[in-house]
């Protein structure tokens, strides 16, 4: 097994991941890394399960290609939820700890437009954003995509899913055509086949474990019930399990 030094990382990186307890590669870092060092023209599928370390595998990379005299985003990375977003732009921050004026901005539905659109303006190299809210501050000309060099797509399964295939049609038509595609997912569907075959090429797949197995560790149980009746079962299970550690994802913000 190699070390993120061996793998290329540069200094002022390794300091920062060092402080955040990282010691060695996880398998998908010690495939991705050295892959997208190399250098221009890398489209990449790299499919792997959540919580293997996706974004590390491509955050430090892509940290150590940004131009900072160039003060319009160099990378984009599209994820389905704000969560992501923000836990992706989270961790890019604390990538880049000792890398002076690198401007890192998550772009989602939910909250202030114009506060996004007045960071924009001021100039960022790193654009993380849910396709939604990207295509709104496309469709009012306040963001700029011609400098991109980098699009990674996380979760992009999950995405497909929640019915964002248009929208990534489009932000994928304002970015250059000279660029890095790098698609993360943890299963490889029909949709998802579309996109790599109309916008990558040549693409290298990496498949950490087997192509669109579950995590090992996970066990999948589910009921069927009534709408009207949802909040009754969740009580029952909560109560046949009163030491229950739990995260309920909800549709919408009322019903959180």
């Amino acid at each position: 097994m190699k070390t993120f030094e061996e793998l290329g990382i540069a200094p002022e990186i390794l300091q920062a991941i060092q402080e955040l307890g990282y010691e060695n590669p996880t398998p998908v870092q010690e495939e991705v890394i050295p892959y997208l060092l190399q250098g221009k023209n890398t489209d990449l599928i790299a499919l792997a399960q959540t919580g293997t370390g996706k974004t590390a595998a491509f955050g430090l990379p892509i940290l150590q290609d940004i131009d900072k005299k160039i003060k319009q985003p160099q990378a984009l990375v599209l994820c389905p939820t704000r969560e992501l977003c923000l836990q992706i732009a989270g961790d890019l921050t604390d990538y880049s700890k000792y890398i002076n004026d690198l401007k890192i901005l998550p772009v989602y539905g939910g909250s202030s437009i114009e506060s996004q659109i007045r960071t924009l303006k001021k100039g960022v190299h790193i654009v993380v954003a849910t396709p939604g809210r990207l295509i709104d501050l496309i469709n009012r000309k306040t963001v700029k995509l011609d400098a991109i060099r980098n699009v990674i797509m996380d979760e992009a399964d999950e995405m497909l899913n929640m019915g964002f295939s248009e929208s990534i049609d489009a932000i994928l038509a304002e970015v250059p055509k000279e660029k890095n595609t790098l698609l993360f997912s943890a299963t490889m569907p029909k949709e998802i086949a579309r996109i790599t075959k109309k916008y990558m090429k040549e693409a290298v797949e990496i498949t950490i474990g087997s192509k669109n197995e579950g995590a090992k560790n996970v066990k999948h149980i589910y009921y069927m019930v009534h709408a009207r009746d949802k909040y009754l079962a969740l009580k029952r299970v909560a109560d046949y399990y009163p030491n229950i550690y739990g995260i309920i994802f909800c549709r919408t913000r009322k019903e959180t």
